[in-house]
């Protein structure tokens, strides 16, 4: 007769073993998990929170003593680097004063100024 090997771990002990490793799993799922649902709240924040862009543009000279060159709907794609948000009364003295409007996105027009 063959004597069993009574030395090794019973299979009890090794289905207790694998429960371990699969709980510390589904706890790192978990908070994998967790971790995905905080960063997407906070991008969904910033994305709420994020003020609007302003509605008319002043373009300066290129340099800081040189006169605005364009006033830009605050939309406009040829708004440069050098373009600050103003308000629409600030965009209207601004064409009154002699800043040229942008021939792409025509801020007069939009402001209701004629020439």
């Amino acid at each position: 007769m063959e004597r069993v090997n009574d030395s090794g771990p019973t299979r009890f002990v090794l289905l207790r073993f694998l429960e371990r490793v699969q709980l510390r799993d589904l706890a790192r799922t978990r908070q994998w998990i967790a971790d995905e649902e905080r960063r997407d709240a906070e991008r969904r924040r910033c994305i709420e929170e994020k003020p609007a862009p302003p509605a008319w543009l002043l373009e300066q000279g290129l340099t800081r003593h040189s006169p605005p060159v364009h006033v830009h709907t605050g939309d406009c794609w040829n708004a440069g680097k050098r373009s600050a948000g103003i308000e629409l009364g600030q965009a209207r003295q601004a064409i009154a004063d002699g800043i040229k409007g942008c021939p792409h996105c025509r801020p007069d027009s939009a402001l209701g100024i004629l020439d």
